[in-house]
C-alpha cells in the first residue's frame, strides 16, 4: 500500500510489541489515547469551577465522530462503557421473540436470556454452524412471533464476516440489532441496514475500556420502550427535585448516569485518529496482512477455521495444528512471545493496521 506522512503518523501512535496478535480481545490504545485519559485525570486534580463542564464535552465529540463513521444521526448515538451494557438496555427495552445465532458470544446471550427470565420477551435459537449466521440460516429460524433478530457483524471465533445487507433483506421489517465490537474499526460495513448497533471501543478502536456507544434508527426508537433510563435519560437531567422527569428524546434515553470523562477523552482521541485515515484505509491494510498470516499458515500445513475470502472475513483467523492441541500451540507462542487466544480446539490470532510484516514472520518462526 502507498503511504504518505498521514499514514506514518497514524502508525507511529502505536507501540504494540511485534509479537501482538490479539486485538481481538484487546487493541493496544494509541499514544493520544493515553495522553487524553492523563490529561483529563490531571485536570479534576486541581479542579477549577469549570473544569467538570469542560471534560463533560468529550461526549459530544464522540458521538459526532460516530455519528460520522457509522452514519447513524447523532440524535439516535448514546454512549454505554460496554457492549453487554448496550445489549441489555436493548434487550430490557423489547418485546415479542429475539432470534440469535448459537455460537455467538456470551455477550450477545445473556442479556436476551435475562430478560426473558424477567418475562419481557422469549428468545430462539438460530443454527449457525462454525459461527456463520446467514440470511438462509436466520429465515428458516424465525417464527411469527419473531420482532428482532441479533447477530454478531464479525463471529469472535471464527472471524466470518456477517451479511448485513442480506440479513435486512432476510428478516423484512422485524429489527436487526448488531453487535460490531469485532467489525467496527476493523472493516466497512453498512451499519445502516442496522436498527441497533452496539459496539465497545477497547478492541478495533482501540480506545481502551470503558468506551462504547449505542446506535439507533428511528425504527428502534418507535418501537423500543427502555425500562433502564436513568437520572441522565430524562428531559431535564440537572432539576434537581422530587419530579420524574419524562425520557429525552432520541438515544439519550438510554443513559443511566453519566460515564467518565476521562474514558469519553480518550475515546475521541480514538476516533480522530481513525478519521485521520480513514476506515477504507485500515481495512485494506489488515485484508493485506491477514493474506500473509493465511500463506504463513498454509505454508506449515494449518488447518484454518476462518473464511478466506476478503468479502467473508476481518481481522480474525483461527487455525489449528493438525499434530498439536490448540493449548501446546499457544504455550508455544507464548514462549516465543506472541499474544493469541485460544478457542474451541482452535487458536485465533488477530492483526490491526499496526501490525507488520515482521510480526507474520516472527508467528511463522514461533509455529514451524
Amino acid at each position: 500500500m502507498v503511504e504518505d506522512a498521514v499514514h506514518t503518523r497514524y502508525l507511529a501512535q502505536f507501540a504494540e510489541p511485534v509479537g501482538y496478535l490479539d486485538h481481538a480481545r484487546i487493541g493496544p490504545p494509541s499514544r493520544a489515547v493515553a495522553t487524553a485519559i492523563a490529561t483529563a485525570v490531571q485536570a479534576t486534580v486541581t479542579a477549577g469551577p469549570a473544569t467538570v463542564d469542560q471534560l463533560m464535552t468529550a461526549k459530544q465529540d464522540v458521538i459526532h465522530s460516530v455519528a460520522g463513521l457509522s452514519g447513524f444521526p447523532a440524535d439516535g448515538i448514546t454512549l454505554v462503557p460496554n457492549t453487554s451494557t448496550g445489549l441489555f438496555q436493548v434487550a430490557f427495552a423489547l418485546s415479542g421473540e429475539v432470534a440469535y445465532g448459537g455460537t455467538e458470544f456470551p455477550a450477545n446471550r445473556y442479556p436476551w436470556v435475562r430478560a426473558a427470565e424477567a418475562g419481557l420477551l422469549a428468545v430462539r435459537d438460530i443454527a449457525s454452524p462454525d459461527g456463520r449466521t446467514t440470511p438462509d440460516a436466520v429465515a428458516a429460524a424465525m417464527s411469527t412471533r419473531t420482532t428482532a433478530v441479533a447477530v454478531s457483524a464479525v463471529d469472535f471465533a471464527t472471524g466470518y464476516r456477517a451479511d448485513l445487507p442480506g440479513l435486512r433483506e432476510a428478516i423484512g421489517d422485524r429489527l436487526l440489532v448488531v453487535d460490531g465490537i469485532q467489525g467496527f474499526g476493523a472493516a466497512e460495513f453498512p451499519w445502516t441496514v442496522a436498527d441497533v448497533l452496539v459496539v465497545g471501543g477497547q478492541k478495533w478502536l482501540r480506545a481502551g475500556w470503558s468506551t462504547g456507544f449505542l446506535a439507533l434508527s428511528e425504527r428502534a426508537l418507535d418501537r423500543l420502550h427502555p425500562l433502564l433510563s436513568g437520572w441522565t435519560g430524562v428531559e431535564r437531567p440537572t432539576a434537581y427535585d422530587s419530579i420524574i422527569q419524562a425520557r429525552a428524546a432520541g438515544a439519550e434515553q438510554y443513559s443511566i448516569t453519566n460515564l467518565s470523562p476521562a474514558a469519553d477523552a480518550g475515546f475521541a482521541a480514538a476516533l480522530r485518529l481513525v478519521e485521520s485515515v480513514g476506515p477504507a484505509w485500515i481495512e485494506q491494510r489488515i485484508a493485506d496482512r491477514v493474506d500473509e498470516v493465511l500463506a504463513a499458515l498454509d505454508r506449515i500445513g494449518a488447518l484454518v477455521r476462518s473464511p478466506r475470502s476478503r468479502t467473508e472475513r476481518a481481522g480474525i483467523v483461527s487455525f489449528q495444528l493438525p499434530d498439536r492441541s490448540s493449548a501446546q500451540v499457544q504455550r508455544r507462542l507464548t514462549a516465543a512471545g506472541i499474544s493469541a487466544t485460544a478457542h474451541k480446539g482452535y487458536v485465533r490470532v488477530s492483526v490491526h493496521a499496526s501490525t507488520g510484516p515482521e510480526s507474520v514472520h516472527a508467528l511463522l518462526d514461533a509455529l514451524e
